[in-house]
């Protein structure tokens, strides 16, 4: 017989890093404990990647951000006319005129959204995706500051209260909310 229970579905847990070495540290905590890279969202600076991966072959964030620099001129050029292919084949976004990198499921959603979806900047994007407007703006002013957020939505909550617990005692996770 199966158990019922009590506990809600966890909600996506969010982090912000403002160091290289962090940030790829709580990345490879959501890797190990079994979350793929269409589960986990990055967004960060094209600063920010060029500053801290592009050069690091070793970096799990560097591989996957370094993927989409080529589409990057692209995107660029037409934006709303190819966002949603480039979700749809599972690269990141590179959008040159934001400045920004985005991957996994919040890129998916953004290119849903199509170039209107990014008529508000990073904060309006997240905002349309379901972050609340004040958490949006601490994120955007971080990523213009050459941090990288990191955010997943846990498959248990015992996994939801391990990333909190975990990059905020390991990794120095600033601004962590679910």
């Amino acid at each position: 017989m199966a158990q019922a229970t009590t506990s809600q579905e966890p909600g996506m847990v969010t982090g912000l890093f403002t160091d290289r070495e962090n940030a790829e540290s709580a990345y490879k905590s959501l890797r190990l404990r079994g979350y793929t890279d269409n589960e986990i969202n990055v967004i960060m600076s094209d600063a920010t990647r060029d500053k801290y991966y592009v050069k690091d072959p070793n970096s799990e964030i560097g591989t996957k951000a370094g993927e989409g620099a080529g589409v990057g001129g692209v995107v660029g050029g037409a934006l709303g006319a190819i966002l949603g292919g480039i979700a749809a084949i599972g690269t990141n976004l590179v959008l040159p005129g934001l400045g920004l990198i985005v991957w996994g499921p919040v890129a998916a959603a953004i290119a849903g959204a199509g170039a209107g979806g990014f008529a508000g900047g990073l904060v309006g994007a997240l905002v349309g995706w379901g972050m609340p407007e004040e958490r949006a703006r601490i994120y955007e002013k971080a990523v213009e500051d050459g941090g990288t957020v990191l955010g997943v939505t846990p498959k248990t909550p015992e996994d939801a209260a391990y990333f909190e617990r975990e990059w905020a005692d390991n990794y120095n996770g600033q601004h962590i909310y679910k």
